[in-house]
């Protein structure tokens, strides 16, 4: 099933939490998506797009060694842009997308791979209302290898980080695909 960003947004009003957006190669699409819906501003708080390597570290703190050896396209990077927005935001969730929309290859990554992720409350920050669950600091991040141009990819990049956050909102099916059949995609948790 297809998530959009009304579906994303109603659920995390409904159950009283925030969020935040980082982007790279989707450039602002996530939080125009999100912001599209009326009364985004319930539950979302703002975006970083960060699309210099050297913004992801300075706003979003992701590691600067990481960013050296791996480059900006890696699932690392991704759980920490998703982390540091977050955080720096002040949310309860943090979304992220990173990738190669093309037309080239960048750092040794073929066009098409993108890595979406997301990050969650953690225990100690759930409260115990009918409507809270326990997450226990989720952290998710699925790799994406889509086909079609530049403006396709960034789309297609858009659905499945809306469809990550909103499967995890309504129970956290490990596995299972986002986005339309177009994406081939793996879904790492292990040690993310």
């Amino acid at each position: 099933m297809t998530y959009g960003a009304a579906e994303a947004l109603r659920l995390l009003v409904e159950r009283g939490e925030t969020l935040a957006v980082a982007e790279s190669l989707t450039g602002g699409l996530v939080a125009a998506e999100l912001v599209s819906v009326p009364g985004a501003s319930k539950a979302f708080r703002g975006s970083v797009t960060a699309y210099a390597s050297e913004l992801k570290h300075k706003l979003l703190a992701v590691d600067e060694g990481l960013l050296a050896a791996r480059g900006p396209v890696h699932p690392d990077v991704a759980l920490q842009m998703a982390s540091g927005v977050r955080d720096a935001l002040g949310a309860d969730w943090g979304i992220a997308t990173t990738g190669v929309a093309g037309p080239e290859p960048q750092d040794g990554q073929p066009v098409g791979t993108v890595f979406v992720a997301l990050a969650g409350p953690t225990e100690s920050e759930t409260d115990s209302s009918p409507l809270a669950r326990n997450f226990a600091g989720s952290r998710k991040v699925l790799e994406l290898r889509l086909n079609g141009d530049r403006a396709e990819i960034r789309r297609e990049s858009v659905r499945s980080v809306l469809g990550l956050l909103t499967e995890e909102l309504v129970g956290g099916h490990s596995g299972e695909r986002t986005g339309n059949g177009r994406a081939q995609d793996t879904e790492q948790n292990g040690g993310y």
